[in-house]
C-alpha cells in the first residue's frame, strides 16, 4: 500500500496494460484510485485489471485507440458511466521508432505522430471539459528525455515527444486558473517489454543480446536502466494532492543522463 493517497480519484491511464503504464495503474490502485485502463491490447489490459483486483484495488479496462478521436470519446463516456468523473488523466500510450530524417518513411512519421502526439490531444480534448466543469483535475503526460536531448536515430520519436512536452506547458498555462494542473515526466531508458522485445528481435544470439543490454544500461550514468515502478512512484506523487503547488513542470527520471551529458 502506497503512503500517498489517491482516494476518491478516478484515474485514466492510457496504455495501462503493460510497461510503465501498467506500473502506474497498479501504483494508483494501491493508493486508492479507481483506475480506468485505456488499451488497444485487451488481453494485457484485462490481465492488469485482474492483478489490481486481486490486490484489493479497483480497476476496469476500456478498449481505446488513442489515435482515433471517436474511440477516445467512447472510452471517455464509458469510463464516466462506470467509474465516475475523471479526476486524473495519464497520457502514457505511445510507440517507439528507430530512424533518421532520411530513413524514416512518411508512413512511419505519420504513424508515430498520430499515436504519440495526436493521441495526447485526443484524450485532452475529451477529458479536460469535465475537469473544467469541476474546476479540478490533474494531467500527467509521458514525454521523454528525447524531447530535450539529441538521441541518435530517434527522429520521429523525438519529434512526437517534443510535442508532448510543448502540450504540457500549453495546458498548464491555459488551465492554471481553472483548478487543473499539468506536468510531464521525461524518462530515460526504462526496462519495459518493448526493450526486451527489441533486444530479442534484433539480437537473437544470447551473448550479443547480453552485450547490447549492458551497453543500453551503461548509457545512463547510474549504469542501469530504470524500472517502471520508479516512474510510477513519481507519477503517483505528482497526481496526488501533495503536489498541489506543482504545474507546468517536466521531470527527468533518467539515472543522471540529462545531468551529465
Amino acid at each position: 500500500m502506497s503512503s500517498i493517497s489517491l482516494k476518491d480519484k478516478v484515474a485514466v491511464v492510457t496504455g495501462g496494460g503493460k510497461g510503465i503504464g501498467q506500473a502506474i495503474a497498479k501504483r494508483f490502485a494501491s493508493s486508492g484510485a479507481a483506475v480506468a485502463i485505456w488499451e488497444l491490447d485487451e488481453k494485457a489490459a484485462n490481465e492488469t485489471v485482474s492483478a489490481i483486483r486481486e490486490g484489493g484495488g479497483t480497476a476496469q479496462a476500456f478498449s481505446s485507440d488513442v489515435s482515433d478521436q471517436a474511440s477516445v470519446l467512447n472510452a471517455s463516456e464509458e469510463t464516466i458511466e462506470k467509474l465516475g468523473r475523471v479526476s486524473v488523466l495519464v497520457n502514457n500510450a505511445g510507440i517507439a521508432h528507430i530512424g533518421t530524417a532520411e530513413t524514416t518513411s512518411e508512413e512511419d512519421f505519420d504513424r508515430i505522430l498520430k499515436i504519440n502526439a495526436k493521441g495526447v490531444y485526443n484524450c485532452l480534448h475529451h477529458i479536460l471539459p469535465g475537469m473544467v466543469e469541476a474546476q479540478s483535475g490533474v494531467v500527467l503526460n509521458l514525454a521523454s528525455i528525447a524531447s530535450r536531448l539529441g538521441i541518435s536515430e530517434r527522429f520521429a520519436y523525438s519529434a512526437s515527444k517534443g510535442a508532448v512536452l510543448a502540450m504540457t506547458l500549453s495546458v498548464a498555462k491555459d488551465y492554471v486558473d481553472k483548478g487543473i494542473r499539468c506536468n510531464c515526466l521525461c524518462p530515460g531508458r526504462v526496462q519495459t517489454p518493448f526493450v526486451d522485445g527489441y533486444l530479442k528481435e534484433y539480437y537473437p544470439d544470447e551473448e550479443k543480446r547480453a552485450e547490447m543490454f549492458r551497453k543500453l544500461s551503461e548509457y545512463q550514468p547510474m549504469g542501469r536502466m530504470g524500472q517502471p515502478e520508479e516512474i510510477a512512484a513519481l507519477a503517483t506523487f505528482l497526481c496526488s494532492d501533495e503536489a498541489a503547488f506543482i504545474t507546468g513542470s517536466a521531470y527527468d527520471v533518467d539515472g543522471g543522463t540529462m545531468l551529465l551529458r
